[in-house]
């Protein structure tokens, strides 16, 4: 009868819609499982602080014990007050809804209980942002009422009516970007969907029927309008008396908004950056699901707490560092990437443009590759040196290496991995025509002697050099092509990142154990399940030996070398600096026992050279690593250790 009486406007006197309607109905499938809601998910540093809130949907979960009574007996007097007595299907509003539709010629009233408006919210929940798909869900169509229909019966015959209505508050959209009861309390009223009081449930009870047009902020006179008409419809059905009513209505609408904080914009020391690899990590590892469109439900259906190796500490050094020596509002930016050696937990990430979208900002993360949410990377200079010692020393080099490096000299022939001739035309120089030597290797690390490196990257194998650079994580450009493998690696030509080479230097403080990055330590899910997270995959790359002897040789940087100015005073320390060509780019990378650091200072928007430019108030008069990326190196390092005992550096005999 049901199905019959709904497709009356449009059966006419045949008498054959109704049929095809109660053949449609019992044809569809009764099974129906609401699936799991979308919510906010929350980023929490290594201390269990807060990072971020991100969210698809702003909404809450909360269990039938944490809403207010007053605000579901509002709803249900609002929208179905005898939702208690009938079944899935209220029979008298749906013999009022036939005569209304047989009269007027279309569906124009559905009689809808609030247990198929739960149903119909289901699909428009999982329609997501396809406004088509959301448009079909809420179609006034015999189709759709009689789906919603079937599966609102088979929803009463598995759950309580508390648990339906309770399912109903969590659902529906109530207007703000909020979803569910308990965002709405706290988007209007800053308060629990427990705590709300007669008027606030009135109000929040009002505005699922009309989200946009009883808006209590954009609309204040139709909200009221509308909160007391739920109130008198209170009275009416004697849930309060009309005293209670009388006085709510009295009452001015009274608002306390808490405008919706989420999103990694919203990190406060910086975060941002971090937070954004956090959700690219999440969205692309398979260890979050088997495919792309398995990790983006995991990740837009939210509810996760997500815990990260984030150090606030080391963070909030990092930040003021990072700021204070290169401005938001420089032409030129800095980033810096802190990794734990033996881990490979990411302890801090952040640049000098703060996250964001307006002037002097940016949502591109200069700390990693682009397929991570980063750029083009930057070319490494001198920094690169010491992967092309480590790949001399394991295959049999020694430190005691001796070669002329005059100031100039031609580019020597190599072979690529391919087996293929790279020649190169012309001649590598050092940095100074008073830069010659012979050198051993140790000095030649301290000095950055191009000549002698160029040299040592021939006789060890530039294929040697590549599988170097491949166990050390560095296997592509940042931006995604491939290591260039021409005579000039061993100066830095190719694009990396700051976090690749921070990854790349702690092996050396880890005694040649690599360790891929990682930035989660665990995931729980809204149901407290806990999720498996990417392990680090460390393994041995080098000898100890050639580790060591790396440590050795950077720590000499350090201590009377070109970077001298970005040595720790108060512990052992280790790096090395980097130069690229016209100082378009300056970066010092260095570690002790405990961490391990690269920083990077460049003109971002079109690279050129950072002679002359002002950075952080100064006039740079030459950009070197040691004197530009150095210090801001040294000051981040130093504040993420301070308090911390001094631990040292393992050195071996250059032999």
């Amino acid at each position: 009868m049901v199905t019959a009486g709904l497709a009356l406007p449009a059966i006419g006197s045949a008498g054959l819609g109704a049929k095809e309607a109660v053949s449609g109905f019992n044809s569809l499938p009764s099974d129906f499982t609401a699936p799991p809601l979308s919510q906010a998910s929350t980023v929490y540093d290594a201390d269990g602080g807060v990072i971020a809130t991100v969210y698809n949907r702003d909404r809450t979960v909360v269990p039938s014990d944490q809403i207010s009574p007053l605000m579901k007996s509002a709803l249900v007097d609002i929208e179905d007050n005898r939702f208690y007595e009938h079944g899935a299907i209220d029979l008298k509003g749906v013999l009022r809804a036939i005569n209304k539709n047989a009269a007027s010629g279309g569906v124009s009233q559905g009689a809808s209980t609030l247990t198929q408006q739960y149903v119909k919210n289901v699909f428009v929940d999982e329609a997501g942002d396809d406004q088509q798909a959301v448009l079909a869900a809420q179609a006034q169509t015999i189709g759709r009422k009689l789906k919603e229909m079937k599966y609102a019966i088979k929803l009463e015959e598995t759950l309580t009516k508390d648990q339906i209505l309770t399912n109903y508050l969590n659902i529906t959209f109530m207007g703000e970007q909020a979803y569910g009861v308990e965002a709405a309390s706290q988007r209007y009223f800053s308060v629990h969907a427990k705590d709300l009081s007669l008027p606030q449930a009135a109000l929040l009870a009002g505005i699922v029927q009309s989200p946009t047009g009883y808006d209590p902020i954009v609309n204040p006179k139709q909200s009221k309008e509308r909160r007391d008409t739920v109130l008198r419809k209170m009275a009416q059905y004697g849930t309060i008396t009309q005293a209670q009513a009388d006085q709510a209505i009295a009452s001015p609408i009274t608002l306390n908004v808490s405008r919706p904080q989420q999103g990694c914009i919203t990190a406060a020391q910086g975060e941002g950056f971090f937070c954004d690899y956090v959700k690219k990590v999440v969205t692309t590892d398979p260890a979050f699901g088997a495919s792309s469109a398995d990790r983006q439900a995991l990740w837009k259906r939210g509810g996760l707490q997500i815990h990260t190796t984030l150090d606030p500490k080391a963070q909030q050094a990092l930040q003021q560092s990072v700021s204070t020596h290169v401005y938001a509002s420089d032409k030129a930016a800095t980033a810096m990437s802190v990794v734990q050696p033996g881990t490979g937990k990411i302890i801090a990430m952040g640049q000098s443009r703060p996250y964001g979208v307006n002037d002097n900002q940016t949502t591109i993360n200069l700390n990693v590759t682009k397929a991570m949410g980063g750029g083009l990377g930057f070319p490494t200079g001198s920094t690169f040196k010491p992967i092309v010692a480590a790949a001399a020393l394991e295959n049999g080099i020694t430190p005691s290496q001796s070669y002329p490096s005059p100031y100039s000299m031609p580019w020597p022939d190599m072979k690529s991995c391919s087996g293929t001739r790279v020649h190169t035309s012309g001649d590598v120089h050092n940095d100074s025509t008073s830069l010659v030597g012979p050198f051993t290797m140790g000095p030649a690390m301290a000095q950055s002697v191009n000549t002698y490196f160029v040299s040592l990257e021939g006789d060890a194998g530039l294929c040697n050099v590549v599988q170097m650079a491949n166990k050390l994580g560095i296997s592509q450009q940042a931006g995604g092509d491939t290591l260039q493998q021409v005579q000039s690696m061993t100066l830095g030509s190719n694009a990396l990142t700051p976090l690749e080479m921070a990854s790349a230097y702690a092996a050396f403080a880890a005694h040649g154990t690599y360790c891929t990055p990682t930035a989660i330590s665990s995931v729980t899910t809204a149901d407290g399940k806990s999720l498996s997270v990417p392990a680090p995959d460390c393994r041995p790359v080098m000898s100890t030996g050639t580790a060591d002897s790396i440590t050795t040789m950077l720590k000499g940087v350090v201590q009377d070398g070109t970077g001298a100015q970005a040595g720790l005073s108060d512990r052992d320390s280790a790096g090395k600096t980097g130069t690229t060509n016209a100082g378009r780019q300056v970066w010092f990378v260095g570690y002790t026992p405990e961490l391990s650091a690269a920083t990077v200072v460049s003109d971002v928007a079109a690279p050129t050279s950072l002679d002359g430019q002002s950075i952080g108030g100064h006039t740079v008069d030459q950009a070197f690593g040691g004197t530009l990326a150095g210090p801001i190196w040294r000051d981040a390092m130093s504040g993420a250790l301070d308090g911390t005992s001094p631990q040292s550096l393992t050195t071996v005999p250059l032999q």
